[in-house]
C-alpha cells in the first residue's frame, strides 16, 4: 500500500516538475524572441487576428519573430546624422525646420515605439517642422543605425533618452520637448523619473502602465491564458536583459513628472487599456492634458486623426502651462 502511494507521489511530482520546466522553457523562448530582434529580412509574425489557429499555436510555442528594424526612408529635407555614446552607440537625425527666415521655437526629441525606428517617425517630424520646431529623431538600441539587436521595452532605452536630451540642451540653447509613442513614451517617463529631466514639455502616445500589463495584453490578444505565462515571460525577460522587469512601471514613473504633459490615447487600443491610461494621467504631478481618439487603436494616429492630432499638438505647444489641467 505504502509502495503504491510512493509511486503515485513520484508520478505526480514528476508531472508537476515536467509542466513547470515546460512552462518556463516556453516563457524563456518567448522572452528572448520578444527582446531580441531577428536578422533583417526575416519574416515578421503577423498580428494575432491575422493568424490561423495552427499559426497561433506555433507562436504560442515558439514566440514571435521580429526582424531588426531598419530605416526605410530618408528625410526629404537636409539633415545631420548625429552619433551619441549612451549605454550603447545610438544614431539620430537632426532636422532643422525648413523656414530659415523664422527662428525655431524649440527642438523636439522624437522617440519611436517597439519594433520601430526613426524613419517611421518622419511623418510626425514633418508636422513639428510646420509648427517651426527642429527635431532630433533617434534610433533606440537594436534599431536602425544604433548598436545591438536587443530591446528592453523602454527600460535601458531611458538612458538613451537622457543622452539625447542632454545633447539638445547643450546644442543650441533651444527649449527642448520630448515626444514618444508606446515604448518611446515609456522610455521618456522612465528617463524623466530616473534622471530628473526637466524639458519644456512632454508629449506621449499610448504608454503602457506596467511591463506586466503590456505582456498580459499580448496574451489576451492571442486569446491565450494570461496566468502563469505572462508573469514567467516578464521574469525571464528581465533576467535575460539584466533588470527587474516587474519594476518597469511607467504609471509609477509618472509621479515624478512635473512639467507640462500631453497624453494621447486611442479608445480602441487593445495593447494599452483605459485603466492604464487613467493611472498614468492621474499620477502626472504637473500641468497635464489627456486627448483620446475614438476610432484609433494602438497605431499611428495620423492614419485616422491627422487633423485632430496636429491640432492637439499645436494647441499644447502654444498653451501656457497654467491653462492645462492640474
Amino acid at each position: 500500500m505504502h509502495s503504491r502511494r510512493r509511486k503515485g507521489l513520484r508520478k505526480i511530482t514528476f508531472l508537476v516538475l515536467t509542466v513547470f520546466l515546460l512552462l518556463n522553457g516556453v516563457a524563456y523562448i518567448h522572452a528572448y524572441k520578444f527582446t531580441h530582434f531577428a536578422a533583417p529580412g526575416t519574416s515578421k509574425t503577423a498580428n494575432p487576428q491575422e493568424l490561423s489557429f495552427v499559426e497561433k499555436l506555433k507562436v504560442l510555442a515558439l514566440g514571435v519573430s521580429n526582424p531588426r528594424p531598419e530605416n526605410k526612408i530618408l528625410p526629404r529635407s537636409p539633415f545631420e546624422t548625429i552619433v551619441l555614446q549612451s549605454n550603447v552607440t545610438i544614431e539620430g537625425w537632426y532636422l532643422k525646420h525648413r523656414d530659415s527666415s523664422v527662428p525655431a521655437k524649440g527642438v523636439v526629441l522624437i522617440c519611436h515605439g517597439y519594433g520601430g525606428e526613426k524613419s517611421s517617425m518622419l511623418d510626425k517630424a514633418a508636422i513639428f517642422d510646420s509648427l517651426q520646431y527642429d527635431c532630433l529623431l533617434i534610433d533606440f538600441m537594436g534599431s536602425g543605425g544604433s548598436a545591438g539587436n536587443t530591446t528592453t521595452i523602454g527600460f535601458k532605452e531611458a538612458e538613451e533618452v537622457k543622452t539625447a536630451y542632454e545633447y539638445l540642451v547643450q546644442r543650441d540653447g533651444l527649449p527642448v520637448y520630448l515626444f514618444g509613442t508606446s515604448m518611446g513614451a515609456a522610455a521618456i517617463l522612465k528617463a524623466a523619473n530616473d534622471y530628473q529631466l526637466h524639458p519644456a514639455g512632454i508629449m506621449i502616445e499610448c504608454p503602457f502602465g506596467s511591463m506586466y500589463e503590456t505582456v498580459s495584453a499580448r496574451f489576451k490578444n492571442m486569446h491565450a491564458p494570461i496566468f502563469p505565462m505572462a508573469r514567467l515571460l516578464v521574469f525571464w525577460g528581465g533576467v535575460q536583459n539584466g533588470f527587474w522587469a516587474f519594476g518597469h512601471n511607467p504609471a509609477d514613473y509618472a509621479k515624478a513628472i512635473t512639467v507640462p504633459t500631453l497624453l494621447l490615447w486611442g479608445e480602441r487600443d487593445k495593447n494599452v487599456s483605459y485603466a492604464e491610461t487613467q493611472a498614468i494621467f492621474s499620477h502626472l504631478a504637473g500641468p497635464k492634458q489627456l486627448k483620446t481618439y475614438p476610432l484609433a487603436g494602438h497605431e499611428n494616429y495620423l492614419i485616422k486623426y491627422r487633423s485632430a492630432w496636429s491640432s492637439d499638438i499645436s494647441q499644447f505647444l502654444q498653451m501656457p502651462s497654467q491653462q492645462l489641467k492640474q
